[in-house]
């Protein structure tokens, strides 16, 4: 029996996406001559702050970017404010570790036409302790700690929409509501996509709560809930037809295969490094939306089409 040919894939938009490789390793997109560097003055009591907060995100870009300590960090600036010909004053180093505790990322993305397609999903990120290689090879000398990122991506743009940063001991399904919570009200949610481990009342109740379907398989050892809410009866009949068609069937009918690609920019997230600089947990996070708010920007420079050919 001859084994089947792979799939073939090809690229429909390979100008347009070569040219927006090339715009990635530009230095000058980052920086946006129009921003407001200095912060405003609020009329609050004591010393107002010098640098605005696109400024301060600017700068933690940089770092995040080219993983680069704090005072490196600062020097790049300078350089790079040199080279633009801008006469801007450079916060130094203690100046971005305060200011980056408090800082509220601004993510950017783009909005899709129609209602939203999220797949949600979650990983682990290391901010303290050896390497796996080290610790395979001579052992786990310290303690190492992770920290779990969750995030939830459109479909038909590519972009992070929603983004949760816990400690590694807290599970993935109680924060799904808090990742539905960060889309606009005003924004529709068609279906949310997502493993397993979301197979609970919890994320059901709050996918329909946003009048989306949800796409979760259930366990391997799931049993009929009892339907006293409209969440356990959609979920009993997802049951239902598992069990009728097939779980290959239900996932290639749903759509269900989609999640790969979550799981894909959970690696465009670790391409920025396996684990993270700050060892504090606000900066933690301020660190990780940073690095969401720099995929967001990639995207927008533009993603490949690929398509299927017979």
């Amino acid at each position: 029996m001859s084994k089947p040919k792979p799939a073939r894939y090809r690229t429909t938009n390979w100008s347009t996406y070569n040219d927006a490789l090339r715009k990635r390793g530009s230095l000058l997109i980052w920086l946006d001559k129009e921003m407001t560097w200095h912060a405003p003055h609020e009329g609050r009591p004591g010393r107002p702050p010098v640098f605005s907060n696109a400024a301060i995100q600017f700068c933690l870009s940089l770092k995040v970017l080219f993983k680069l300590p704090l005072r490196q960090t600062a020097g790049m600036v300078a350089s790079l404010l040199r080279l633009a010909g801008l006469d801007w004053p450079v916060p130094d180093y203690s100046t971005l570790c305060r200011r980056q505790k408090t800082l509220h990322v601004q993510i950017p993305y783009r909005r899709a036409d129609g209602p939203l397609n999220l797949l949600v999903d979650s990983t682990g990120i290391k901010f303290l302790g050896d390497g796996e290689w080290q610790a395979r090879k001579h052992g786990v000398q310290g303690r190492r700690q992770w920290r779990k990122v969750h995030l939830a991506m459109d479909t038909a743009t590519s972009d992070i929409r929603a983004v949760e940063f816990t400690p590694s001991r807290d599970g993935d399904s109680p924060v799904l509501p808090d990742l539905l919570g960060q889309i606009p009200v005003d924004e529709n949610i068609s279906t949310v996509t997502a493993d397993g481990a979301y197979d609970t009342r919890r994320c059901h109740a709050a996918i329909l709560a946003r009048d989306a379907v949800p796409i979760i398989p259930i366990r391997k050892n799931g049993r009929s809930w009892k339907e006293d809410c409209p969440a356990e009866i959609a979920r009993n009949e997802t049951l239902r037809a598992t069990r009728y068609y097939g779980r290959a069937f239900w996932k290639r009918w749903t759509g269900y295969h989609a999640r790969s690609r979550i799981e894909a920019k959970m690696r465009c997230l670790k391409s920025f490094g396996e684990r993270i600089m700050a060892r504090d947990p606000d900066r933690q996070t301020a660190e990780i939306h940073i690095r969401i708010a720099l995929m967001n920007r990639f995207n927008a420079l533009g993603t490949a089409e690929i398509v299927h050919v017979a």
